[in-house]
């Protein structure tokens, strides 16, 4: 438990460079393979100069993160071992989307059924494993609620929202990316908190020890998508060289939901991914008031589309949705730690 800054420290350096030095190596690949991003002809106009460039970028994030927290959770790995699967597996369904799209030369990939499917077979499978998990169970706030039985559907209904928010904001150059940087540095944070404060109070049960350092892995593993994202930013940033595709969104998508539910936070997730919920949000409102009304109540949806076609740059609206995170993260951490 002693070594839990360090190897997070370290596995945000190695996450970072392994991403950051794929870009020479995976982005030509990619070039040659003639994997471009088709862009909508119904979106901001301004995003047509984006037609080709490469995507499925999101492999290194993946790489980045599986090599820093193999590496570095050593013998903490009971519970970073399932936020690894649950990436890879919502990658692997990114990257299903993603080939369609590219093979059959269009802007939709999986039909909507199909993406449904998959992300309720997995979120079913893994809300199950996880209420069995003896370092999860049915607890979502620390130890203070306990759900029983219905852990399941909430825990399914939390990585559907997360996997399918983090999509959504997935639409801007490095804003995927910054946000999500933001939001796995502060659970990195709140996990040394915890382990920091419980470690040193003395002598604790055994059972106690297994958590604290089960969840050692997961601030590793939480440092590693942070790595993972800035490194992937030297490339992504705008003017963007490649884009993440769904295969990077999916993988973000399913390390957010992991970070919550792994280190029972869940209930934190809508603060500190504030701009994951105001995406989602403005498309259920779009969506909404546009079938019963047949208006629209933003320029576009999701939100920072109406932004971007009412003339802010993409660069200051990137730096505002970071700033916006990294302000409720640190509400979040203070709600955190006079709760812990």
């Amino acid at each position: 438990m002693e070594n839990i800054v360090v190897n997070s420290l370290l596995a945000l350096i190695v996450a970072f460079g392994v991403s950051a030095l794929l870009g020479p190596i995976v982005i030509p690949i990619l070039h040659r393979l003639k994997f471009g991003q088709n862009v909508r002809d119904d979106g901001p106009q301004t995003h047509l100069k984006k037609q080709n460039t490469p995507t499925m970028g999101g492999v290194m994030l993946l790489i980045a993160i599986v090599i820093a927290t193999l590496i570095f959770s050593g013998a903490s790995y009971r519970l970073s071992v399932w936020a690894l699967l649950m990436t890879a597996l919502f990658g692997l369904v990114g990257f299903l989307d993603d080939f369609i799209k590219i093979m059959k030369k269009r802007s939709m990939g999986l039909h909507a059924w199909q993406k449904i499917a998959a992300q309720f077979v997995l979120s079913l499978g893994f809300a199950i494993a996880l209420y069995y998990h003896p370092m999860v169970g049915s607890t979502i706030w620390l130890d203070k609620a306990d759900l029983g039985v219905f852990f399941i559907p909430f825990a399914m209904f939390v990585i559907i929202a997360a996997v399918n928010s983090v999509n959504l904001i997935d639409g801007l150059d490095g804003l995927s990316s910054s946000v999500t940087s933001v939001y796995s540095l502060a659970t990195g944070v709140m996990i040394v908190l915890f382990v920091s404060a419980f470690g040193g109070a003395g002598a604790v049960a055994e059972e106690t020890v297994s958590l604290l350092n089960g969840l050692s892995g997961m601030a590793v593993f939480s440092l590693a998508v942070t790595g993972a994202c800035l490194g992937f930013l030297i490339h992504n940033s705008y003017p963007a060289k490649v884009f993440m595709g769904d295969l990077g969104a999916f993988t973000l998508g399913g390390a957010v939901s992991a970070m919550a539910l792994l280190t029972r936070t869940s209930l934190l997730l809508p603060l500190m991914g504030v701009m994951y919920v105001a995406s989602s949000v403005s498309v259920i409102l779009q969506v909404g008031s546009y079938k019963l009304r047949h208006k629209r109540i933003f320029r576009m949806a999701p939100l920072h589309h109406h932004f971007e076609l009412g003339g802010a740059p993409e660069t200051r609206i990137v730096s505002m949705y970071t700033v916006v995170t990294a302000i409720a993260s640190a509400c979040a951490l203070l709600i955190f730690w006079f709760c812990k």
